[in-house]
C-alpha cells in the first residue's frame, strides 16, 4: 500500500519555515557545534572590543597623554597586530594548527587585558598592546578573524556559507553593542562609589576585557578536529589513493596493453571510465595532483597565480577602506564627540550601543540580500550610505544631527562584512583560504596603522574634522572600485570542480547554491 501523503503545513508553520530559511538560522544549525562555538568566540571578543573602543582614547587622555601620542599608540598597536596576524595565519594550517592558533590568541588577549587593568605606565601599556591583543580601533584586526572565517568556510557549503557568515557578523555586532553599553554604565556606577576615580573605573573595565579573553579560551578548547585543515587534506589524499588503487586493479585485470595494438584502445577505454562512473575526467590524475593542496612539509602556504591576480586588486581596495577606518575609528569618533559636545560617558555609551545594535540588526538582512542581488552588489550598495555619513559627520552642528549620521554610519557599516568574507572564500581555493584571509587582514591592519597617526596630527593642529572628510572620500572610492572591478566575477569555480567528483550530490549542491553563485 502507498503511504498517505503528508498533511499540508499550516500557514503558521509555513511562515516559521520561511523565516528559518530566510534568516539563515537553519544554515547555522546545519553547520554544527563548531560553528556555534566560533560565533560565540567572536561575540565575546567583540564584547570586549566594544567596551575598550569607548574608553581607550579617554583612558590615555585621563593619564595625561597627548593627542599625537595617543595616535602613535594606536598606530604601533595596529603594527603589532600586523606582525602577529601574519605570523599566526601563515602557520595556522601547517605548523601550529587552527585551534591552537585561536587558543594562543585568546591567552594573549587575557594577558593584555590584565596589563591594562593593573598598569598606568605608557610604555608598559604600549608593549602589552603591540605584543598582545588589544583592539585600538574597536575592530577585529588580530589573528582571530582570518582563521575563524576559514574554519566557517570549510564547515559550510556555498549555498549556506553566506548565511553562517552573516550570523558570525551579526552576533559580533550585538556583542559590541552590549559591551559598549555596559562599559559606559559600569564607568558611571564605579565613579559614584566612594574612593573610586575615573581612572580606577577605566581599570575596572579592562578586567571585563580580561574575562572575555577567558571565555574565548574556554570556547576554543571545545572545538573539534573538524576545524583543522589537515583533516580535509587527508580525506582528499585518501580519495586519490582509492582512485589510484582502482586504476591499478583495472590495469592488472585488463589484457596487457603492450602485447597488441588492438588491446591498447580497449585499455584506454577502461581507464577513461574509472572515476566512479564519471567519463568526463581522464584516468591520469596528474592534473589533480598539480591542483592538490601543498604538502604538509611546507609551513608557508602556497597561493596560486590565479588567486593572486584576483586578490591583489581586492587587497588594494581593502587597504584604501582600512586607511579610512583607521582615521575614523570608534575610539577616535567617541573622543571627537566628547571633545565637541562634552557628553556624559553613559550617554556616549548609550549612543554607540544603539549604533551597534542597529548594525547587528541590519547585518541579518545581508544574507537574504546577497542571495537576491549578489555578493558584490550587497557589499557596495549597503556601504555607500555608511561612507557618505562618515564624510558628512563633522559638518553636523547639533547633537541630534551628529547622532543621526553616526547611527547611519555604524548601522550599515557591517552589512558588507559577511558578503566580503564569502566573496574571498568563493574566489580562492579551499586550501588557500586561511592564508588569503590572513594576508587580507594583515594588509588591512597595515593600512590602518597610519590612520590614527594622521588623525592625531590633525587633531593637534585643530583640524580633527578633516580626518572624517578624508576618510569618507576614501571609503566612497573603495565602494565604487569594488563595484567596477568585481561585479561580473565568477564565483565558486574551485568548489564546483571538487563537487563534480561527488556525482549527483555535487550537482544538487550546485543547483541549490545557484542563487548564491551569481553576483
Amino acid at each position: 500500500m502507498t503511504a498517505p501523503p503528508d498533511p499540508p503545513l499550516s500557514p503558521l508553520r509555513r511562515l516559521a519555515h520561511g523565516a528559518l530559511r530566510e534568516s539563515g538560522l537553519g544554515s547555522v544549525y546545519s553547520a554544527g557545534l563548531d560553528a556555534g562555538l566560533i560565533i560565540a568566540c567572536r561575540t565575546s571578543r567583540m564584547f570586549a572590543y566594544g567596551a575598550s573602543s569607548l574608553i581607550l582614547a579617554l583612558f590615555f587622555s585621563e593619564l595625561g597623554v597627548t593627542d599625537s601620542r595617543i595616535g602613535l599608540f594606536m598606530t604601533l598597536t595596529l603594527a603589532g597586530d600586523v606582525a602577529l596576524s601574519l605570523l599566526l595565519t601563515l602557520t595556522a594550517d601547517r605548523v601550529v594548527g587552527r585551534r591552537r592558533t585561536l587558543l594562543l590568541g585568546a591567552l594573549m588577549m587575557m594577558a593584555s587585558g590584565a596589563t591594562f587593568a593593573l598598569s598606568e605606565n605608557f610604555w608598559v601599556l604600549l608593549a602589552a598592546a603591540v605584543v598582545g591583543v588589544i583592539s585600538a580601533t574597536g575592530g577585529d584586526f588580530g589573528p582571530f578573524r582570518a582563521v575563524e572565517q576559514s574554519i566557517l568556510s570549510e564547515l559550510t557549503r556555498p549555498a549556506t556559507r553566506s548565511d553562517v557568515l552573516v550570523w558570525y557578523v551579526t552576533m559580533s555586532s550585538l556583542g559590541s553593542c552590549i559591551g559598549t553599553e555596559l562599559s559606559g554604565r559600569i564607568i558611571e556606577w564605579l565613579r559614584a562609589r566612594d574612593g573610586w576615580t575615573l581612572l580606577d573605573a577605566y581599570h575596572g573595565c579592562f578586567w571585563l576585557y580580561t574575562a572575555m579573553g577567558a571565555v574565548n579560551v574556554a570556547c576554543n578548547m571545545l572545538l573539534s578536529k573538524r576545524c583543522e585543515l589537515r583533516s580535509v587534506q587527508q580525506q582528499r589524499e585518501q580519495q586519490q589513493q582509492q582512485q589510484q588503487q582502482q586504476q591499478q586493479q583495472q590495469q592488472q585485470d585488463a589484457p596487457q596493453a603492450h602485447s597488441s595494438d588492438e588491446t591498447e584502445p580497449l585499455l584506454q577505454g577502461h581507464q577513461t571510465t574509472s572515476h566512479y562512473g564519471d567519463d568526463s575526467q581522464p584516468a591520469d590524475n596528474t592534473p589533480k595532483t598539480a591542483n592538490s593542496p601543498p604538502s604538509q612539509s611546507s609551513w608557508v602556504p602556497q597561493i596560486s597565480h590565479d588567486t593572486l591576480a584576483i586578490m591583489t586588486l581586492l587587497w588594494l581596495l581593502l587597504m584604501t577602506d582600512s586607511l579610512a577606518d583607521g582615521m575614523s575609528s570608534m575610539s577616535l569618533t567617541s573622543y571627537y564627540l566628547d571633545s565637541k559636545f562634552s557628553l556624559p560617558k553613559s550617554s556616549l555609551g548609550d549612543i554607540l550601543s544603539i549604533a551597534y545594535f542597529l548594525a547587528s540588526c541590519s547585518a541579518i538582512f545581508a544574507g537574504p540580500l546577497a542571495r537576491y542581488i549578489g555578493l558584490v552588489n550587497t557589499m557596495v550598495f549597503t556601504h555607500i550610505p555608511s561612507s557618505a555619513a562618515v564624510l558628512l559627520f563633522p559638518f553636523a552642528q547639533s547633537i541630534p544631527a551628529t547622532i543621526a549620521l553616526l547611527l547611519v554610519r555604524v548601522g550599515l557599516n557591517n552589512m558588507d562584512q559577511a558578503p566580503r568574507a564569502a566573496l574571498i572564500a568563493a574566489v580562492v581555493r579551499p586550501e588557500e583560504r586561511t592564508a588569503a584571509m590572513g594576508i587580507t587582514g594583515m594588509l588591512r591592519t597595515l593600512a590602518s596603522t597610519t590612520g590614527p597617526s594622521i588623525t592625531g596630527v590633525l587633531a593637534d593642529a585643530g583640524l580633527f574634522w578633516v580626518a572624517f572628510v578624508v576618510a569618507g572620500a576614501l571609503r566612497l572610492a573603495y565602494d565604487f572600485g569594488v563595484f567596477a572591478m568585481f561585479v561580473n566575477i565568477k564565483l565558486h569555480r574551485h568548489e564546483q570542480t571538487d563537487e563534480a567528483e561527488g556525482g549527483e550530490s555535487g550537482a544538487s549542491e550546485r543547483r541549490a547554491s545557484a542563487d548564491g553563485e551569481n553576483v
